[in-house]
Formats: C-alpha cells, sequence, structure tokens
C-alpha cells in the first residue's frame, strides 16, 4: 500500500512538472498578417478609413450605411477591390454597389468585376469586385483618367426593404494591385501625387503669429511615389536602338561591294 502511494504521488508530482513544459510546447495562436488591419469604416470622404494594399480590412455596420474606405495606388498599377457583405440569418433580396473615387473624388469606371450584386432572401454574403483601369502618371485636365494618389472605396446598399433597414453586416474590404510597367506608361508626371490634406496645424513663424498648414494623409505605397518619368519602357528603346544600329551596320557590309573595281584607271 505504502509502495503504489509513493507511485502515485511520484507520477502526480512528474505530471505537474511536466504540465507546465508541455503547455510551452504548445504553439500558441500566432496574429493573422492582417493583425494590424483596420476594424472600422469611415462615413463619408473626409472620415475614409485608410488602408493598405495587400492587407483585408474589416468593419462592422448596418444596412443602410455608407461605409468609406481609402488606399494609395502609384502610377503603372491596376489595383482591384473586393468586398464581402456578411449578411444575417433572415433578410430579404437587397443590392449592395461598390463604388471607388480618386483623389479628385471623380468616380471611377469599372475595367470588369461584380461591381453591383443582388443577395437573394436568406443569402448568407454577397462578394463584390472592382478593376479600375490602371493608374497613369499623368493626364490631360479634361481626361477622367486615375492619378497616382488617394483612392476612396464606397460601399453601401442600393436597394433594401424597409424592413431590413439597420440590420447588422459585417464587412471585408482588400485592395490588391498588378504592375501593368511600362507598356502603359505616358511622357509627363504629377508634380505631387492627389492626396487629400486630412487635417490642419498651426505653425508660428519668426514674428511670433501663427499660419495654418495641410497636415497630407500620411498613407503612400510601401516604396514611396514614384517619379512618374522611369519605366521599363525605356529598356526596351535603348535596346531597340542597339539593334537599329546593328542593322543599319550589316546592311552598309553587305550593300557596299568589294570596293573600287580594278578595271577602272
Amino acid at each position: 500500500m505504502r509502495i503504489t502511494r509513493a507511485l502515485s504521488a511520484s507520477l502526480l508530482m512528474l505530471g505537474l512538472a511536466a504540465s507546465p513544459a508541455v503547455a510551452d510546447s504548445s504553439p500558441s495562436p500566432s496574429a493573422s498578417a492582417d493583425g494590424d488591419a483596420p476594424t472600422q469604416a469611415g462615413t463619408s470622404f473626409r472620415t475614409a478609413t485608410e488602408i493598405e494594399q495587400g492587407r483585408t480590412a474589416t468593419a462592422n455596420g448596418s444596412a443602410g450605411d455608407y461605409l468609406y474606405w481609402s488606399f494609395p495606388a502609384d502610377a503603372g498599377q491596376r489595383p482591384t477591390v473586393k468586398a464581402t457583405v456578411k449578411l444575417p440569418e433572415t433578410h430579404a433580396a437587397e443590392t449592395w454597389q461598390i463604388d471607388v473615387y480618386d483623389g479628385l473624388r471623380r468616380r471611377q469606371a469599372c475595367q470588369y468585376g461584380a461591381q453591383t450584386r443582388t443577395a437573394a432572401a436568406g443569402t448568407s454574403s454577397v462578394e463584390l469586385a472592382c478593376t479600375l483601369r490602371t493608374v497613369r502618371a499623368w493626364s490631360e485636365p479634361w481626361a477622367n483618367d486615375p492619378l497616382p494618389g488617394t483612392y476612396y472605396v464606397r460601399l453601401t446598399v442600393v436597394d433594401l426593404t424597409t424592413a431590413d433597414l439597420g440590420l447588422p453586416v459585417d464587412t471585408e474590404v482588400r485592395v490588391d494591385s498588378k504592375d501593368i510597367g511600362g507598356s502603359a506608361a505616358v511622357d509627363g508626371s504629377l508634380a505631387e501625387p492627389l492626396v487629400p490634406g486630412v487635417a490642419v496645424k498651426s505653425e508660428a513663424d519668426d514674428e511670433s503669429s501663427e499660419t495654418t498648414s495641410a497636415v497630407l494623409s500620411a498613407i503612400e505605397p510601401e516604396d514611396g511615389w514614384s517619379s512618374g518619368w522611369w519605366s521599363d519602357r525605356w529598356v526596351w528603346t535603348a535596346l531597340g536602338g542597339v539593334l537599329a544600329a546593328l542593322a543599319g551596320v550589316g546592311g552598309y557590309t553587305l550593300t557596299r561591294g568589294a570596293g573600287r573595281p580594278t578595271r577602272v584607271p
């Protein structure tokens, strides 16, 4: 009996001693890649939540709200905005729409993608997508081309029954871009990207008088804004020049002949 009790006590002590080690060796839940992504959305252009490309932003809202996000897009990029709206278990048919505006708040057309979709009654979620045209480094003032700077995403329901107004919804928004390169390059660039001022601060000059200046949005591409003049088109242009020179030398060599004829005095 004493031997049995001693063995039981020893096993119990070994188990207690080993349990911290087991707990330490067990994998702890790792933070997701989008752990730093925003979890709320703005309600207007001025309060749009800034998000980075490649991260999934989430937000809770109500059916009928206008949800706004903003993201940076540089020259040569072709952004694709995707949104997922998770609907309540019971609801009538409703239509959701995603719109994208540039830094001048001009609505940009989608090249392709389901910009507007209708969720049937009882559908658990609806997915939207909008692929913009390639962002240009420079454009004519009268044109509506997408330019480098801040872009705004607006997500809202456009067709909803009165009974479903105000029902809670969960949203996810993600922006990814494809680098088009020199095929979309143009001659010229903007002096500054179309990034709006989000605040105003006061500064005191030498005469102790206060001046106000706009504080620009801190959001920008990871590698900074491009200058707009360099693209891989320069490489292809230089390579074409070298090939043209070689072709000219080869053509001259083939057509110049053997030189002056020997019979000519």
